[in-house]
């Protein structure tokens, strides 16, 4: 198998059917291409609409579903085939994790699988993300560290200025170029780096699975790169219901990122990274509350991030636990 391409399907199964559409078209663009769906758990009828799509439409010939009992989080949805496919007698050269909030541009597969067959010490790639109209989304990324979690809260043009260097999110550009990670929305891998690297961290749930990920694959020597040739709509949000409204975030995202810095970069750091986030909060809260100017962050981060942060719960590595009612 040349390409192996997972969905993830949590609540969304007309957005996955969508997606399928524009995947269809592109099947022929990378012979040797499989599509698996995997219904998380949603505990309704979307199994049955997405195999009825499937069906009408004609799709076996490249595309299946699986369909879980329980939500396993965007990690374990897709760890689900991606394990026996790896185990399989003809593993796939690559996995492409594609979210079901995406429209496939054209060539955006052939794009992707190009750049990996012409860069072999290349471990990941992403596709640039736009939305509907071609505006693109930042989709290239940096690391977090404290400095970035500092100039990220406080949003002080000055500050930014001076910390330009740590800014998780840099500008878009138009050509390819080495980066830290890249978004799970539409990311490639290499198999030989889940060889190197396992599967995805089930303990995180979902969120901060692809930073992860790509900063263990940078760590056994594998690259991550942004390709923009590959073009993918992403609908920001529909498939975890965090979006450009402001609301409050949810407390598994924040558990995620606490267990991102615990995890690879010890106490110490991390206990830096919430005291940026923290004091950066504080400062901006009083530069909005003196100014008068209105707040768009989420509702209550402040207290959410004290909440979650290691002061609160420690810093031991914990696994992120199930949520009563989860997004994704």
């Amino acid at each position: 198998m040349k390409l192996l391409v997972v969905i993830v399907n949590f609540r969304v199964a007309d957005l996955v059917v969508d997606c399928l559409h524009s995947v269809a078209a592109e099947i022929a663009s990378v012979p040797g291409t499989r599509v698996v769906v995997c219904e998380n758990g949603t505990g309704d009828d979307s199994a049955e609409k997405i195999q009825l799509a499937i069906t009408a439409n004609g799709w076996q010939a490249w595309c299946s579903l699986t369909a879980q009992d329980v939500n396993l989080g965007f990690t374990g949805g897709n760890n689900v085939v991606i394990r026996p496919a790896l185990q399989s007698a003809e593993p796939p050269q690559y996995v492409l994790l594609l979210n079901p909030d995406t429209i496939v541009r054209p060539n955006a597969f052939k794009a992707l699988v190009d750049f990996m067959d012409q860069n072999p010490k290349v471990g990941i790639a992403g596709s640039r993300l736009e939305d509907p109209d071609g505006t693109p989304q930042r989709s290239a990324f940096r690391f977090q560290s404290p400095l970035s979690e500092l100039e990220g809260t406080l949003r002080l043009g000055v500050v930014s200025k001076l910390l330009e260097r740590w800014i998780v999110a840099p500008p878009v550009v138009d050509h390819p170029i080495l980066t830290d990670w890249v978004a799970g929305a539409s990311m490639i891998v290499r198999r030989q780096v889940f060889d190197d690297v396992g599967l995805l961290d089930e303990g995180f749930f979902t969120y901060f699975d692809d930073i992860d990920f790509c900063f263990n694959a940078r760590k056994k020597g594998w690259p991550t790169w942004y390709v923009p040739s590959s073009r993918v709509v992403h609908l920001v949000g529909q498939s975890t219901g965090v979006n450009r409204t402001p609301r409050r975030l949810p407390g598994y995202m924040l558990d995620a990122r606490r267990r991102y810095f615990l995890k690879n970069h010890g106490p110490a750091y991390a206990a830096l990274a919430d005291l940026a986030t923290i004091s950066g909060l504080c400062l901006s809260r009083a530069r909005t509350m003196l100014s008068g100017k209105v707040d768009n962050r989420p509702p209550r981060l402040l207290w959410d991030s004290i909440r979650h942060s290691v002061f609160a719960k420690g810093f031991r590595v914990t696994d992120v636990k199930l949520p009563q009612n989860p997004k994704r």
